[in-house]
């Protein structure tokens, strides 16, 4: 693809993004999610290839479906109220809304377009879809927190957890085992959000750190099978060893950053006497644990049969080393900072 036409894109996900952040007007956060859209599908589609085509029509037919539901629920929002501000009370449009802003963000049971799409594009536009895309739907989820129904947010957070963990037992493919780990992930985020939307912003910057470590590291390892993956070991083992790690990390497993938000979710919900949701929550996720460790399992316990003989091994050139390092350490070493967040 051109440079400056993608560098014209980029700056329009940006612009749609910052016109979503920024604003207090149901119309204008719709523009700004519209725009968002618009700009990816380009960037989806810069290798022709036919799957390539394919994730960008199946991404924009659900994008589509759910502004449309979006706008409807916002006029008849207005219709009733006399307003359109984010901020509004509940009311009958509520919930509709809340349910075109979760497709968006791919929850389940509206998920069904994310591994799809994830497994034809690439890891870079792969990494901009699972990090960057979901930031202004999650930020309107935020802002109209006060007024969902607290059952459909259970419910939609219990069925994410457990879809994307029994989704990504049998997938070989990493794009689409990273698709069902973000409906995983996104399922903890929402099913707190009604109850600590502080703590859901904290899980949400967690999950995007972690995700855009792993993304990076796939796209240096150039990787995107388990075979290919179970080869790396020869090209850069560092990488390969910290890959793992974040792998580990995304599973929740201590000491490292992906235990910490799991950690603090549990606590706050067996503190809302939600001991029965809190117990559900981790054994769904138990289920997201084995696809980890088994790829967990491929990295380090077992050796491609095509190493070579070679007394000088290979390795895969790093064009930028400084941001995979330091995103890497940030997704591994950030739980002794949990009593610093507690504070905030």
């Amino acid at each position: 693809m051109n440079p400056f036409a993608l560098m014209m894109f980029l700056t329009s996900l940006a612009i749609g993004t910052i016109t979503t952040l920024s604003s207090h007007h149901w119309l204008l956060a719709w523009i700004g999610l519209e725009i968002n859209t618009l700009a990816l599908l380009p960037v989806m589609t810069k290798m022709p290839h036919p799957r390539a085509i394919e994730a960008a029509t199946k991404y924009f037919l659900t994008q589509a479906t759910a502004s449309a539901l979006m706008l409807f629920s916002c006029l008849i929002n207005a219709l009733q109220t006399g307003e359109w501000d984010i901020n509004t009370p509940h009311n009958l449009m509520t919930n509709p809304l809340s349910l075109a802003i979760m497709m968006k963000l791919g929850l389940a049971p509206l998920h069904f377009w994310l591994p799809e799409v994830l497994q034809g594009i690439s890891l870079s536009t792969g990494l901009i879809l699972s990090t960057w895309q979901k930031i202004p739907p999650m930020i309107l989820m935020f802002q109209i927190s006060h007024s969902i129904d607290l059952g459909l947010m259970v419910i939609m957070g219990l069925t994410s957890v457990l879809t994307g963990g029994w989704g990504g037992m049998g997938q070989t493919q990493l794009r689409k085992i990273m698709a069902f780990s973000s409906i995983g992930h996104l399922g903890w985020i929402i099913l707190i959000l009604k109850l600590n939307p502080q703590l859901s912003l904290l899980s949400f910057i967690l999950y995007i750190i972690m995700t855009t470590a792993m993304f990076l590291s796939l796209i240096t390892l150039s990787t995107t099978k388990m075979s290919q993956i179970s080869a790396s070991w020869t090209k850069n083992p560092a990488l390969t060893t910290t890959t793992m790690l974040i792998l580990l990390s995304l599973a929740g497993l201590p000491p490292l950053t992906g235990f910490l938000p799991k950690l603090l979710i549990t606590l706050e919900l067996i503190k809302q006497n939600m001991m029965i949701f809190a117990t559900l929550t981790m054994l769904t996720s138990l289920l997201s644990l084995f696809f980890y460790l088994r790829l967990t399992y491929i990295i380090a316990l077992t050796l491609s049969p095509n190493t070579h003989n070679s007394t000088t091994t290979w390795r895969t050139p790093m064009k930028y080393p400084l941001t995979p390092a330091i995103i890497n350490v940030m997704a591994l070493t950030l739980l002794p900072l949990t009593p610093t967040f507690l504070l905030m």
